[in-house]
């Protein structure tokens, strides 16, 4: 008589199932790679849609790509506090994941192409709603599955498990494999075959990442779940319970940033807005409620956090001007091949592939012999890198004979030092507000971090503004002088990001005391 198998799933502190991890990470690590593929994909195509299949001009289509990216990172706050106080994470990566998919497969629906006539520029008004829709669907479902998916991550771990931080490094390649492939095939499809092929491949990315979720719930079981399940069921509108109408609260959502990503200025006032009045907040929580110590820890955090809003403003220009510039600008000709140049965006991804391990190495090295850099010091080196990087294309482009493209390797050593600029920001960003901020008010102050974030990617379409050249249809009207526009605003922005990385480098003595043995 054969041995009879349980199929019921291990409990995740002894399910080894992984890589030596719950396989549960396995349902968490391919359903986040595939909503970054579907992600990234879009992402690549968007600027050269609205510039070339909608025909925007460059300032226009900066707005629309800065308002979308924006809302992006705004949505993951309410998403997180609805999954925290009622739907648990697992519904919402649920839930989330089905808006991505109605979203991605409607901006395959590309409808006929943007004309110029005699009035000016023509545009289908169906298909352009539709894709504005498509926008909101997808800024919606990142809200309700971009911080829920970490959250059931963490929760696969017992709090002193020593597998967490492990797991979320494969949880992290995860993501960048996503990443780096949905810049190349999607990317390579929409510029090449039609936009309906690339961003209907992102819409089938994100499809299989729904089905493996959904299939691997028997791993995620009795993870995340609400809160209290019994006030999720409670009757409050006729026969809608409440689980249902935040449900239909998400479509309304969905309604009203539709129509908020067509008046784009409005998104960046509410940002302004909504920022100031989370910094007034925040100052005085530290005033009124802290001690001394936690007074100058939340001090520092929020220090941090304004500095890495022009790290990011800059490094974002990777998915407008700098793809533009790649487009109109560089030689990418390889082996007598014409590279699209939305496959370049696959350079950061590549690039964290190959120098995560060797940061994680030194940083660890460095601590071993007492000289690992503070939190601000490896900020000031962020910004540093960051501005560099600008200033390096610029080089790259100056020194380059009138009438020639850039070569391609100067667009490669401005994704490869702002990928070491991210190295050296973004994965101490996350844990640096954890350590310093009040336990009381660590989701608001990871609130503020998303904040910060979200109008780092506003103030990146007014950057990118800048670069913006004047156009007939899709062709530029005097190429030399919108590349010397371009270079011109990279010089100004590098070197400003260079100066105030000095700046803070000064003043790091000073953050670091301020935390107080926090490291």
């Amino acid at each position: 008589m054969s041995e009879q198998r349980s199929t019921h799933p291990r409990h995740p502190s002894t399910d080894r199932g992984f890589f030596g991890h719950p396989r549960g990470l396995y349902v968490c690590f391919l359903t986040e790679l595939w909503e970054r593929f579907s992600f990234y994909g879009m992402r690549a195509l968007l600027i050269f849609y609205l510039t070339e299949h909608f025909l925007f001009g460059d300032d226009k289509a900066f707005l629309i790509y800065g308002a979308y990216s924006a809302m992006v990172y705004v949505m993951p706050v309410i998403g997180g506090m609805l999954a925290d106080r009622y739907l648990g994470s697992r519904k919402a990566v649920t839930y989330g994941a089905v808006l991505l998919v109605i979203g991605h497969f409607g901006m395959a629906f590309e409808g006929p192409p943007a004309t110029v006539n005699d009035e000016g520029v023509a545009r289908d008004p169906l298909f352009l709603e539709i894709f504005y829709l498509s926008l909101a669907f997808i800024i919606t479902g990142v809200g309700f599955l971009k911080a829920n998916i970490s959250t059931l991550v963490g929760a696969l771990y017992g709090a002193n498990d020593p597998r967490r931080d492990g797991g979320f490094t494969l949880f992290y390649m995860g993501i960048n494999i996503g990443a780096f492939l949905a810049s190349i095939l999607c990317g390579w499809l929409g510029q090449t075959y039609g936009w309906a092929y690339g961003f209907g491949l992102a819409g089938v990315g994100m499809l299989f990442g729904l089905v493996v979720f959904l299939r691997g719930q028997p791993h995620l079981s009795n993870l995340a779940e609400p809160p209290s399940p019994h006030r999720l069921k409670e009757k409050l509108l006729g026969p809608a319970d409440r689980e249902w109408l935040i449900y239909g609260g998400g479509l309304i959502g969905v309604l009203i940033i539709w129509k908020l990503v067509q008046h784009q200025e409005m998104v960046g006032n509410a940002l302004l807005g909504f920022g100031g009045l989370m910094l007034v907040v925040v100052v005085a929580y530290a005033f009124i409620k802290c001690e001394q110590v936690e007074r100058h820890r939340m001090f520092v955090a929020s220090t941090l956090i304004a500095f890495s809003v022009l790290f990011w403003a800059l490094f974002e220009q990777a998915g407008s001007s700098l793809n533009l510039f790649a487009d109109r600008s560089v030689d990418r000709v390889v082996a007598g091949y014409e590279i699209p140049a939305s496959v370049f965006q696959s350079l950061n991804a590549f690039f964290i592939f190959m120098l995560a391990p060797l940061f994680a190495a030194l940083w660890g090295w460095l601590a071993a012999r007492k000289r690992e850099p503070s939190v601000p010091v490896k900020f000031a080196l962020a910004l540093a890198q960051v501005g560099l990087g600008f200033l390096v294309l610029v080089f790259g482009a100056q020194n380059t004979p009138d009438g020639t493209p850039t070569p391609l390797i100067w667009l490669v050593l401005i994704y490869l030092l702002h990928t070491t600029g991210e190295l050296c920001l973004s994965p101490v960003g996350l844990s640096m507000i954890t350590k310093l901020s009040v336990s009381r008010v660590v989701g608001m102050m990871m609130g503020v971090w998303f904040l910060a974030s979200a109008g780092a990617n506003f103030i990146a379409s007014q950057i990118a503004r800048l670069t913006g050249a004047d156009r007939q249809a899709d062709q530029l009207l005097d190429p030399g002088a919108a590349l010397a526009t371009t270079l011109e605003v990279y010089t100004q922005v590098g070197w400003l990001a260079v100066a105030v990385a000095v700046f803070l480098l000064i003043i790091s003595p000073l953050l670091h005391r301020g935390m107080h043995g926090v490291s």
